[in-house]
């Protein structure tokens, strides 16, 4: 890894050189020699424990929390004294916070400071009990019934593999929440868990090949979609403010048909650049390498990217990225949308999580040059491969449920997500070497390459992979990792990894209990590719044709995301979840319980928004107007009141997210149309909500900064 001073000159010799007018560029801001000065890790922490007696290396180990506590708080204290900062908080992710709850954690800030019992003068006061463990209310979270008013008990302890980071004068500590019985109440428990449980079965499995490692990780990369709208506008729109979608608003002239904003230069007529530039400033002052921008494929839709990272560590930076996206997007003049479809027949935005898993030492197991080299066995790749296929196969029904965000209901399978049916995408290349592995035929993988020759001599010859990009599927191979691409934007993705981790944990146990047993590694591999194949699939994942043929073939398929989120309790996923010790069966139905009470909530906002907006514009204008169709407005908001009433007299968390759907899906849809049939024929000036025209085209409807020089 980069040193930061090595890092930061890296990037500015390849930054260039200049400022346009009052456009800046990362080379000409000194505070990229900081980076990474505000988390505690690496070489910051190595000085600041120095201090102390001890070294950088005692956060190596996470026993540190029992005998060096006190140390490591008097140097995290230090530290964060002389960056500005005297506040504290357990920083922390419960249940159910997409979409809702701003910056997805929840925290309570202290101040590290006590009165002097002798004199009363203030000092500062941040010792290793500080430091380690917390306690706060457990009932007042989405808890699924682990909690109540009179059992309300709920901890807080330091996540060690994630690091101590600084914003602003807060100190943020990453902690895990659960309650006095020790039952996972965050996203985050459970991804720790399931990280246990991939290192234990992985490196049991791999010293059975042959290759001996002392631990693995899971690492991901997240690509985080977003769309930037002009807050002026926003704040005509009560749908955007109040549930970060528009649930109605007529299509403008001009969409995405021409594919004129995917990758266009960022424009620095508009805030959106210096937003997005802001935006890498603050993370990269946290640690956070958000190293990729470009504008996306619908209107006023953009994108970022870090460099992979650990699980537990990128899930953290993600959700700092999302909060940091939001708040500087205000002091720009713009409003920041992480909902999955904020806007009806344009793109939606996804969280691509691309996934792969590690060695201790640095290997990667699914990049087949790597693995063969450090174990010496080519039999290790196809094997790990083949767990990996298993597991899809059986599992898709919980890889359904970890991406059962409200917003993806109007996102999968609309040409812009892959559809809700779960198979992966080889390749040709690797399928045919799979398919030769299965059928005895032995020897490494070495993956296929092609040379383009354009036939210009001003253009050289040059390699590309043998595989093409699927981007219809929903779990492809790219390489060296998988990419699970239908993931939503707003998510917290820590469910996603605990699907993944657990579910190939599981197979990679199956697979050493097999060879234990007498089994050779080729014949359990060999049985388990002949068993779930048909879960591969390098078609067009769009075609109507062939999503029958893989639904027709037995690859997991549930459209409905409130069926998903049902399907964590069934038996098989009880009892993979008990098993690789994740969850248990009451933990398990509380964790639905709160996703469909989630899913009915954020329904219920989104039609009581709606009753607001038909009686308090859409009808007022109409009847200003003249036009529109006054009486179906009317009969619609009844009609919403009622479907409201109907899920509030429902039962259970799950018959309330059934008749939210159907609210949601069909009645809503309808009733829009309604809405959008007033807006085609109200004149514009007395039309008082923001329209598609006015939200999606920053491009022609900000004025350029006056003065601004163009000359190089």
């Amino acid at each position: 890894m980069l040193s930061n001073t090595a890092l930061f000159n890296t990037i500015s010799r390849r930054m260039a050189k200049v400022a346009v007018g009052n456009v800046r560029t990362m080379a000409s801001l000194e505070p990229y020699q900081d980076y990474g000065k505000h988390v505690f890790s690496g070489a910051v922490a190595d000085e600041y424990l120095k201090k102390h007696g001890a070294s950088g290396d005692l956060l190596d180990d996470p026993s540190w929390v029992k005998h060096s506590a006190d140390t490591v708080a008097a140097a995290v204290l230090d530290w964060a004294t002389d960056n500005g900062a005297n506040v504290y908080c357990h920083w922390f992710q419960p249940m159910a916070s997409s979409g809702v709850r701003h910056g997805l954690t929840g925290q309570v800030q202290n101040m590290m400071m006590e009165f002097d019992s002798s004199d009363k003068t203030i000092k500062y006061d941040f010792k290793g009990k500080h430091l380690v463990k917390g306690e706060t209310d457990g009932s007042s979270f989405p808890n699924g019934g682990l909690r109540a008013t009179h059992t309300a008990g709920g901890y807080l302890a330091i996540d060690t593999s994630s690091p101590i980071f600084l914003r602003g004068d807060t100190m943020n500590i990453p902690s895990v929440f659960v309650s006095y019985y020790g039952a996972a109440l965050d996203e985050k428990t459970p991804v720790l868990r399931a990280n246990e449980a991939l290192s234990s079965q992985g490196t049991r499995l791999l010293k059975l090949l042959g290759y001996d490692v002392d631990a693995l990780n899971a690492n991901i990369g997240l690509e985080q979609e977003i769309f930037l709208i002009p807050r002026d506008q926003y704040y005509r729109r009560p749908d955007l403010q109040l549930t970060g979608r528009t649930i109605i608003g007529k299509n403008a002239p001009r969409g995405q048909e021409m594919c004129d904003h995917y990758m266009a230069p960022l424009s620095s007529a508009t805030s959106a650049l210096e937003c997005m530039q802001e935006i890498q400033e603050e993370c990269w002052k946290m640690g956070i390498p958000l190293k990729t921008r470009h504008r996306e494929v619908a209107p006023n839709q953009f994108e970022f990217a870090p460099l992979f990272g650990t699980n537990t560590t990128q899930i953290d930076q993600n959700i700092m990225v999302m909060q940091v996206i939001e708040e500087v997007a205000a002091r720009h003049g713009l409003a920041a949308l992480l909902q999955e479809k904020p806007f009806n027949d344009v793109n939606g935005s996804g969280k691509h999580n691309n996934w792969s898993i590690g060695t201790n030492t640095g290997v990667n197991l699914l990049n087949p040059g790597q693995v063969n080299e450090a174990s010496g066995n080519d039999e290790v790749f196809p094997v790990v491969m083949a767990a990996i296929v298993a597991a899809v196969d059986e599992h898709g029904d919980l890889m359904r449920m970890a991406i059962a965000s409200p917003g993806n209901d109007f996102r999968l399978g609309a040409c812009e997500a892959p559809p809700a049916i779960v198979s992966t995408y080889l390749g040709d290349d690797m399928t045919s070497y799979l398919e030769g592995f299965k059928n005895g035929t032995g020897g490494a993988y070495n993956p296929g390459t092609k040379t383009l020759d354009l036939g210009t001599s001003s253009v050289l010859p040059f390699e590309v992979p043998a595989e093409d990009r699927n981007r219809t599927s929903p779990f492809p191979y790219g390489g060296a990792r998988f990419e699970f691409r239908a993931v939503g934007s707003s998510q917290n993705v820590s469910m996603v990894n605990t699907v993944l981790n657990t579910i190939t944990a599981e197979k990679f146990g199956e697979f050493a209990d097999k060879i234990e047993a007498g089994a050779s590694p080729q014949e359990v591999a060999k049985e388990a590719l002949e068993k779930h194949w048909k879960v591969i699939f390098n078609g067009d994942n769009y075609d109507l044709a062939n999503q029958e043929e893989l639904t027709a073939k037995g690859v997991w398929r549930i459209d409905s995301g409130v069926e998903a989120i049902a399907a964590l309790c069934s038996d098989k996923n009880i009892a993979l979840f008990e098993k690789m010790g994740i969850f248990n069966k009451e933990e398990c139905e509380a964790r639905a319980a709160v996703l469909h009470d989630h899913y009915t909530g954020t329904v219920e906002m989104e039609a009581l928004t709606l009753i607001d907006m038909i009686n308090q514009n859409i009808i007022p204008s109409c009847k200003s107007s003249g036009v529109g169709p006054v009486a179906e407005l009317t009969a619609a908001a009844e009609t919403l009141k009622a479907a409201v009433a109907e899920i509030h007299a429902a039962e259970s968390s799950y018959d309330k997210a059934k008749l939210a759907r159907v609210l949601r899906l069909e009645t809503m849809i309808d009733i829009r149309d309604t809405c959008d049939a007033a807006e085609a024929v109200v004149p514009a000036d007395q039309w008082t909500l923001a329209t598609y025209k006015e939200l999606l085209f920053l491009d022609s409807h900000v004025d350029a900064p006056s003065g601004l020089d163009m000359d190089f």
